[in-house]
């Protein structure tokens, strides 16, 4: 699986364009459909699936939509559950914090996690907008932490990272944090 970065929107919000066998994947379309869709090239998108809700990460859904593609998102998984579509295979792990509405796609294979705005590169997605809470925000990093360190992730915004370096480095994992 190859995995392509598009930075969108005014937000500089993370596209990803998965592509594996001529057919692609987007998670997150944010807001420059016109972007994404050269990412996309020639291949045909099977799924679009969304971290959260947020407008920087949904701005392009419509026009994916049109194309009567899958979507995946909180109110349609269940937590843990794996998914398929077309050659892709991913496991729906919600992520509160940032929103209520947050999942995190864990890829098993390839060894990646696609987290939205729930874990950034040295910290993670604020907690004080609408339906955000710092104690799920907790939970759901003590979940994230059970996984293997060498987890490669994509976060909403800024650089790709590790769960291991995220564990040494970003002082929202340290042990006993207290909000």
């Amino acid at each position: 699986m190859k995995v392509k970065q598009v930075v969108t929107g005014v937000l500089e919000e993370n596209c990803y364009v998965l592509k594996q066998e001529n057919v692609s994947l987007i998670v997150d379309p944010g807001d420059d459909f016109l972007k994404i869709e050269k990412e996309v090239g020639t291949s045909k998108v099977v799924g679009i699936l969304i971290t959260h809700s947020h407008f920087d990460h949904i701005g392009a859904l419509r026009n994916f939509l049109k194309r009567n593609v899958e979507v995946f998102k909180k109110s349609n998984l269940e937590d843990g559950k794996t998914y398929s579509v077309g050659p892709f295979h991913f496991q729906a792990l919600f992520t509160p914090g940032h929103s209520s509405d947050s999942v995190s796609f864990y890829f098993q294979d390839e060894k990646v996690l696609f987290t939205g705005d729930f874990i950034f590169r040295n910290s993670v997605g604020r907690v004080d907008l609408p339906t955000g809470s710092e104690k799920e925000m907790q939970e759901s990093i003590q979940k994230i932490k059970k996984m293997k360190e060498n987890l490669k992730i994509y976060p909403g915004h800024g650089d790709v990272t590790t769960l291991e370096y995220e564990k040494k480095n970003n002082f929202y994992f340290e042990e006993g944090k207290e909000e």
